[in-house]
């Protein structure tokens, strides 16, 4: 491999010729080779729309000239639409500030710039890295900011729109079966009765507030640090320069959730709560997920010698030595989506509470684990929508056999006859294997024509007066 030799305030280093980085990155890459995990692409664009933006105010500031100003800008803009691509090498597992990604981006934007404006950053740096390109910025500022910007966009972007469809569909389904009833179960056990409608609207209804707390939690996070430097003073900084970034950013990105100044940098930089609330929607959103998808699968199962009160969509065989059998995969995938948010909420819980004085250093394990639970989260309920829940079934014959099977259609008779009178003739019932009703009018205790009258299913799914 053809190199050339950079240099940085540590001294001279190798690097790859045909790379926009230098010697910082460089330095990284070298002192870091921990893992496989890259700084999310998420993370550099939300970087890249930054130090955009910086420019641009910059330049508005009359802080950075016109010519410099419009080089980073199209070398920020080259980012965005991936023809940069294999120039940010960088893993997760650096320094906790991010300061080596920040410099990645600084070095790639900088070197790309110079070229544009017609030089070889090889041989002459018209744009410099840190003097140019984080004017007025510091890593501690901009990583967070480049994070949350990176947050706010695959929300809008992914998430929200997978959880509308998803509870779309379950709003479909709770109509389409609002009229069959079949039985309730609790403790896996027999209970009364309710129409497949209600269940599918518990389902939509978890999806609905999952919505609320992402909304929630939308508002705290688009509260940006940039402006803060290095501990919050804002020292190197113009006074406007957070909330006039935090404009262009606006214009930039399009977000329906606007940027703004946090008003407290001490608090953005040195904290990260926002986050860890979002991480609880998400962590909330994947218990939800985990109950729906195991409840779909347990009612699907079969489908002769389970429950069997859903069909399910047969997407691929489910064995490779039983033919004919099909399993509940998406449903499968889903749970271990959930699983897996549940262990990076905990990863995102303690990352959050780390870090000393002016400062938290977890910031890429924060956001590495944050956008890898909104994508995967996003994924598994697209493809459980498509590929499973619009499909669902209702096996009517099933669902009425054990409707009229089940004991628990006594709990209709406690208004007239009391608890322990019912008791006992569903006792005695399942003792001997006969129906309710042939043991209420053996014990005497009604007649067939009242039992008749007392226990309606379809009216025990609601209440009366």
């Amino acid at each position: 491999m053809d190199y050339r030799i950079e240099k940085d305030t540590m001294g001279e280093m190798k690097v790859p010729n045909d790379k926009y980085w230098a010697a910082q990155t460089q330095r990284s890459v070298e002192n870091f080779p921990i893992g496989n995990e890259k700084m999310p692409k998420e993370v550099i664009e939300g970087f890249a729309y930054l130090k955009k933006a910086c420019a641009i105010t910059n330049n508005n500031l009359k802080r950075l000239d016109d010519t410099k100003c419009l080089a980073i800008t199209e070398a920020c803009d080259e980012v965005l639409k991936g023809k940069l691509e294999g120039n940010f090498p960088l893993v997760v597992w650096q320094t906790g500030s991010g300061t080596q990604s920040n410099m990645n981006m600084n070095e790639v934007v900088a070197n790309r710039a110079t070229e544009i404006l017609g030089k070889d950053f090889r041989v002459e740096k018209l744009v410099h890295p840190n003097d140019d390109v984080n004017k007025g910025q510091s890593s501690n500022d901009t990583y967070p900011t480049a994070m949350r910007i990176s947050f706010v966009m695959e929300l809008q972007k992914q998430l929200i729109p997978a959880i509308k469809s998803l509870k779309q569909t379950f709003e479909q389904k709770s109509q389409e079966f609002k009229n069959i009833v079949k039985i309730g179960r609790t403790h896996l056990q027999d209970a009364t009765p309710l129409t497949l409608g209600q269940e599918m609207s518990g389902y939509a209804d978890m999806l609905n507030k999952a919505l609320m707390q992402v909304d929630d939690a939308l508002k705290y996070l688009v509260e940006l640090a940039i402006g803060g430097t290095a501990v919050g003073t804002g020292l190197n900084s113009h006074p406007q320069f957070s909330p006039m970034v935090c404009e262009v950013l606006n214009d930039l990105t399009k977000t329906e959730y606007k940027f703004k100044s946090h008003p407290n940098k001490f608090h953005a930089l040195t904290s990260h709560d926002a986050e860890v609330f979002l991480s609880g929607a998400l962590n909330a959103l994947a218990s939800n997920l985990m109950k729906i998808a195991n409840d779909i699968r347990w009612l699907a199962s079969g489908p002769r010698c389970g429950i069997g009160e859903l069909n399910i969509p047969e997407n691929e065989p489910g064995s490779s030595i039983m033919p004919g059998k099909v399993n509940p995969t998406q449903s499968e995938a889903m749970t271990m989506v959930a699983v897996q948010v549940m262990g990076n909420h905990t990863t995102v819980s303690v990352a959050a509470s780390q870090g000393n004085f002016e400062l938290n250093v977890f910031k890429p394990v924060i956001a590495y684990n944050l956008l890898q639970s909104i994508n995967l989260l996003s994924g598994t309920m697209h493809a459980f929508n498509d590929k499973c829940a619009i499909g669902i079934q209702a096996n009517k014959e099933n669902i009425n056999r054990y409707l009229n099977d089940s004991l628990m259609l006594v709990t209709a008779l406690n208004p007239y006859i009391g608890y322990e009178n019912a008791a006992k003739i569903a006792k005695t019932a399942h003792k001997n294997g006969t129906t309710l009703k042939e043991e209420a009018v053996a014990l005497g205790l009604l007649t067939n024509e009242e039992f008749e009258k007392y226990v309606k299913p379809e009216e025990m799914t609601y209440p009366k007066e």
